[in-house]
């Protein structure tokens, strides 16, 4: 027997929905050969990168509050807070939470909303990201349940129709997941291409380099610890002023200049290799002004939310 599912398009009832096991870092990646293959940066990477990066300003939200005489920063801090939390409870990727933010903040710059739908606007924005980027979305009446049934079925129809029309149904903008990976895989690739030409092989030549198990635990604690930054950002208002790619590089700075301060003093010296600074100038991306200014607000950041990241510095 058939039905209609929450896409609009028949199955079975009984088809897999999300796992509702909690998961605690899902950006963070589980498989070493993910961490391996993010040293083959390929051509169509950086092609990637380019038209992602050349398409932020059309989906930055910029003071997307300055209309909602109901929501106050604080309430969307809240709000971003809670969705940090639904998205790892249905262990989602984190490109679909950066999405759902995304999409949320957009709607806010368009349409005022009351403070009692804020909420659901929250629920309807993950359900729109999930569809974009997951092989399978949350159902509603899930998504409902974590509102305490507040809504009902139909409102949360109603105004997902309501978003994608405001937003035109422009939903591929690029966001702090999409950034996250490529550095990291652009760091990678040019530490591997830095070690192979140390590394000859019986006959001269230089061999490939492959990571080490100690080495893929160093990667996979930076790559952890910048992302937490991220997620800190997404719930502060404050760096909606900044793009993407910006918070990103600004984020990999600062989770450098963490592991450097932990690690100095450590006898592992390969990860103090690992993090030297990717020079972003030569590849024209950003102001390197603005990399800093957006860096010295994330350290604040952070050290006011010191006890969610220590854990994985000490990783």
């Amino acid at each position: 027997m058939s039905t209609l599912s929450d896409s609009g398009f028949e199955e079975d009832l009984l088809s897999p929905s999300p796992c509702l096991q909690h998961l605690t870092r899902p950006w963070a990646g589980s498989s070493s050969h993910r961490l391996t293959a993010d040293c083959l940066h390929s051509d169509y990477d950086q092609s990637c990168f380019l038209i992602q990066r050349n398409n932020e300003e059309d989906f930055l939200a910029l003071e997307c509050l300055a209309r909602q005489p109901q929501i106050t920063a604080e309430a969307r801090c809240k709000l971003v807070s809670w969705l940090l939390a639904v998205y790892k409870h249905f262990r989602l990727s984190f490109e679909s939470c950066c999405l759902a933010v995304n999409i949320m903040d957009r709607f806010l710059a368009t349409t005022s909303v009351a403070a009692d739908c804020f909420q659901l606007l929250g629920v309807t924005s993950l359900l729109i990201a999930t569809k974009h980027v997951e092989v399978c979305s949350p159902r509603i009446k899930q998504l409902l349940s974590l509102c305490c049934d507040a809504f009902s079925r139909e409102q949360l129809c109603n105004l997902e129709c309501l978003v994608l029309l405001r937003l035109n149904f422009r939903l591929a903008a690029p966001t702090l997941a999409f950034f996250l990976d490529y550095f990291i895989s652009l760091e990678l690739s040019r530490y591997a291409i830095g070690t192979e030409e140390k590394i000859p092989d019986e006959g001269g030549s230089c061999r490939s380099w492959k990571a080490t198990e100690e080495q893929l635990l160093d990667v996979k604690r930076y790559k952890c610890l910048a992302g937490k930054v991220c997620e800190l950002s997404l719930a502060d208002y404050a760096f909606n002023k900044y793009r993407p790619s910006v918070m990103v590089q600004s984020a990999l700075n600062l989770a450098k200049d963490l592991l450097r301060t932990q690690l100095k003093e450590a006898p592992v010296k390969h990860m103090l290799d690992f993090l030297c600074v990717v020079d972003y100038d030569s590849e024209g991306l950003d102001n390197h002004t603005l990399i800093q200014q957006c860096t010295q607000e994330l350290k604040l950041l952070v050290s006011l939310n010191q006890e969610s990241i220590q854990d994985l510095i000490t990783l």
